[in-house]
């Protein structure tokens, strides 16, 4: 079973390291602390985990606390103490001789998801939701830009955006919002042709990539993966099927743009077009 795990990490890094030769030319940029801003740094185990949101994030920070002894199991960590609590450092905290040597000799990681499925996830976890947040700063602004006769009360509080109004937004090369790590590319978020990953992880086989690196870096063997779903609990993750259904909703062009605005995520991941 490892030897199986470890040729298909093998082939994964293969794959990210071809793209990056490829189409990038920047393998001899210094990286900056802007590089490694969403890399999470557990120093016990020697782990660096760069997040990549609606990819098992929540758990993934939730397994180096526990590895860190910040507590003794991940089902008592709650969802606010996990993004909120500041109790993992990032590299970006640490000094120039703190990132090289943490770069150097710990053990580097990211999970990525399917671009598509990712995306519609962050949909509806932040559009289909109450959100005090996303509502105000990007739903206003997505329903003033693209929605014709859009409604006073709509307007005010920003919420109800259409699946097709959020992707006009994300199309369209004058946002009126910037972007947002839960809808930004994976080689952006983790520069992924600058850091040389590890371990590449995928959501579609979450539980047996995940166990396997616990098993690499040496974790406990109570530790496992936490399977649970971390919010709105009762509703459906997001499938490929569900996936489909938001889709249908954009025209055949959206679709391929859509594709083209996450190419090298589905390239450098080895995902199949949609």
């Amino acid at each position: 079973k490892w030897k199986s795990l470890y040729r298909i990490q093998g082939e994964r890094k293969r794959i990210m390291r071809e793209t990056c030769s490829k189409y990038k030319s920047n393998n001899r940029r210094i990286i900056t602390p802007y590089h490694v801003s969403r890399i999470f740094v557990e120093d016990k185990y020697r782990v660096l985990y760069c997040e990549v949101p609606k990819a098992g994030c929540s758990n993934w920070k939730r397994v180096l606390m526990v590895l860190n002894g910040l507590a003794s199991s991940t089902k008592d960590i709650q969802h606010n103490t996990v993004h909120y609590g500041n109790y993992l450092k990032r590299l970006d905290g640490f000094d120039h001789k703190g990132i090289y040597h943490r770069l150097n000799t710990y053990t580097k990681m990211l999970f990525i998801r399917e671009p598509f499925e990712k995306l519609v996830s962050a949909f509806r976890d932040k559009f289909e939701h109450p959100n005090n947040y996303y509502h105000p700063v990007f739903g206003k602004a997505i329903i003033s830009r693209y929605r014709v006769n859009a409604t006073k009360e709509a307007l005010r509080t920003g919420s109800g955006v259409k699946f097709k109004e959020f992707i006009q937004y994300l199309l369209d090369v004058h946002r009126p919002v910037g972007m947002d790590i839960h809808w930004d590319h994976v080689n952006r978020l983790c520069s992924p042709c600058l850091i040389d990953y590890d371990f590449v992880g995928k959501f579609e086989s979450m539980e047996e990539d995940a166990n396997f690196f616990l098993h690499l870096i040496g974790a406990p063997q109570n530790l496992t993966f936490p399977k649970f779903k971390d919010r709105h609990s009762n509703e459906e993750r997001t499938t490929t099927k569900i996936t489909q259904q938001y889709f249908a909703q954009l025209s055949p062009s959206q679709r391929q743009q859509s594709y083209d605005f996450y190419y090298m995520d589905y390239l450098m991941f080895n995902y199949s077009k949609p």
